[in-house]
C-alpha cells in the first residue's frame, strides 16, 4: 500500500517532517555562527551567550507552551511554530546588532520549545491511535534534518557567503516542507482530561494520549493549574539526566580523547561521530525493540548499558576502549527521550510541556556542569559524572508507569462471553 493510501504511513511522514524541520533549522543557523560572529564582530563570550540565549528561551517557554497547547492543539501549534522558525532565519540574516540578535535567538528558543512539545504530542498520538511504535524513528529524522542542513550550508558557501541567500533559501524550504506536511498531521480531538485523571489511567495502553478524547463528552472540563504529580516529576528527572548525558557526550568527548586518552588530532573528532552514528542507528531500530520488550525495559537496560560502558572505558583507558564506551552511551540513551516523551504525553499536554522544558534545561546546563566538575577535579571525573547521569536515568525509569508493549497490548475488540 502506498503511503498516501496508508493513514498511519501518511501521518508518520507528515510528523516526521516536523522533526526533520526542527533539526534542519537548528543546524542551519548554528552552521553559520562563524559568519554571524564576523558580521557582528563578536567575541567568544558573546557567542557563548548567543547559544545560551536560545536554550534559555526554550527552557522558560513551558508556561506559554502549556497555554498554547490547550488553546490551539498540537496540530496548529506545530505548524505555526515551525513557520516561525523560518521567520527567525530571515531575521538572523538581516539583524543589525548584537542585542537584537539575542532577542531573535530568544524567540527562536521559544519557537523551538513550542514545536518540540507539539510534534512529540503528534508522535505520541500517532502511536496511541494506531497502536504502533514510531517515536524513535521520528526522532531519528531530526538528525537527518541536521545532516541535510550541514550539506546545504556547505553547498551554498561554495557559491556565496551571504547569509541572506542561505537563510532565505532555507526558510523557503522549511515553509514548503511544513505546508506540504500539514494535511497529514493528526487532528486534535476533544479537550483532554486533566493530568491527575490521566495519571490514574496510565496503566491502560493507548489512553490519555494527546489529541484523544472520550466519545460523547459534550462539554469541556474546567482546567486549572495543578502541581505536577510524582509520575511527571520522575519523567522530568529521567529526561534531565538523559539530556545531560547526550549533551555532555557531544561537547566533551573530543576533548576527553585528546587531553586524557592522548588520541591524535585525526581521531579526537571520532568521539562525537561514534556517539551520533550509534544514536541514529539505534533510533532506527528502537521502535521494533519497544514493540517486543516495552519502553520501560528499553530505557532501564539502555541507560544502564550506557553508564556501565562509559564507566568501564574510563577505568580501562585507551583509544579503542574509550570509543567502545562512547558507542555504548550512544546505543543506550538513544531511546530514552522518545520513550519518555510518549509516557509524558499520556498524562496530557501540561506534563509533556514540563518534561520537555526539563529536558531542554538538562541539555543546556549539563555540559556546563560537567565543565565545572572537570575544572574542580579532572575531566575523568567529569566524564564519570556523565556515566552516573546515565545510571540515574535507569533508576528513574523504575518509578515511571510505562505503556505495555504494543505486541502484548489488548486489541480494541470485545471479548467473547
Amino acid at each position: 500500500m502506498s503511503p498516501s493510501r496508508d493513514p498511519f504511513r501518511r501521518s508518520q511522514l507528515a510528523i516526521g517532517a516536523l522533526f526533520f524541520a526542527l533539526g534542519f533549522q537548528y543546524a542551519t543557523w548554528v552552521s553559520r555562527v562563524p559568519a554571524l560572529k564576523a558580521r557582528l564582530d563578536l567575541g567568544e563570550a558573546q557567542i557563548g551567550l548567543l547559544l545560551m540565549t536560545c536554550g534559555i528561551g526554550a527552557a522558560v517557554s513551558f508556561p506559554l507552551v502549556a497555554v498554547l497547547m490547550r488553546r490551539f492543539g498540537s496540530r496548529l501549534l506545530s505548524v505555526l511554530s515551525a513557520l516561525a522558525l523560518g521567520v527567525v532565519l530571515l531575521a538572523l540574516s538581516v539583524v543589525p546588532n548584537y542585542p537584537l540578535t539575542l532577542l531573535v535567538l530568544f524567540c527562536d528558543g521559544v519557537a523551538v520549545g513550542c514545536l518540540n512539545v507539539a510534534m512529540n504530542a503528534q508522535g505520541a498520538a500517532l502511536e496511541a491511535r494506531f497502536e504502533r511504535t514510531t517515536m524513535s524513528r521520528l526522532h531519528a529524522t531530526f538528525s537527518a534534518g541536521s545532516l541535510l542542513a550541514a550539506l546545504l550550508a556547505s553547498g551554498v558557501n561554495a557559491f556565496t557567503g551571504t547569509l541572506a541567500v542561505h537563510f532565505g533559501l532555507a526558510a523557503v524550504l522549511l515553509a514548503v516542507l511544513v505546508l506540504a506536511a500539514r494535511p497529514g498531521l493528526l487532528a486534535d480531538g476533544p479537550a483532554e482530561t486533566a493530568p491527575e485523571e490521566t495519571a490514574s489511567e496510565a496503566t491502560a495502553p493507548g489512553e490519555g494520549a494527546v489529541g484523544e478524547g472520550t466519545a460523547g463528552e459534550g462539554k469541556k472540563p474546567r482546567r486549572r493549574f495543578a502541581l505536577p504529580v510524582a509520575a511527571t516529576l520522575w519523567m522530568g528527572l529521567a529526561m534531565v539526566f538523559g539530556t545531560v548525558t547526550e549533551g555532555a557526550m557531544n561537547d566533551w568527548s573530543a576533548l576527553y580523547l585528546k587531553d586524557v586518552v592522548h588520541a591524535g588530532a585525526g581521531l579526537a573528532p571520532l568521539g562525537i561521530a561514534v556517539v551520533s552514528v550509534m544514536m541514529v542507528c539505534a533510533r532506527i531500530f528502537a521502535d521494533g525493540w519497544r514493540t517486543r520488550f516495552g519502553d520501560g525495559r528499553i530505557v532501564r537496560t539502555g541507560s544502564l548499558l550506557g553508564g556501565l560502558g562509559l564507566a568501564l572505558a574510563l577505568l580501562v583507558g585507551g583509544v579503542v576502549p574509550t570509543l567502545l564506551g562512547f558507542a555504548c552511551v550512544g546505543l543506550g540513551v538513544a531511546a530514552v527521550t522518545p520513550c519518555v516523551y510518549v509516557a509524558a504525553a499520556r498524562q496530557g499536554s501540561d506534563a509533556l510541556s514540563l518534561v520537555a522544558a526539563m529536558g531542554t534545561t538538562g541539555l543546556l546546563a549539563g555540559p556546563a556542569v560537567i565543565g565545572f566538575i572537570a575544572g574542580g577535579t579532572s575531566l575523568v571525573w567529569g566524564m564519570a559524572a556523565v556515566a552516573a547521569s546515565a545510571a540515574v536515568v535507569s533508576l528513574c525509569a523504575t518509578r515511571i508507569s510505562w505503556p505495555q508493549p504494543q505486541a502484548a497490548a489488548p486489541r480494541l475488540v470485545p471479548e467473547a462471553g
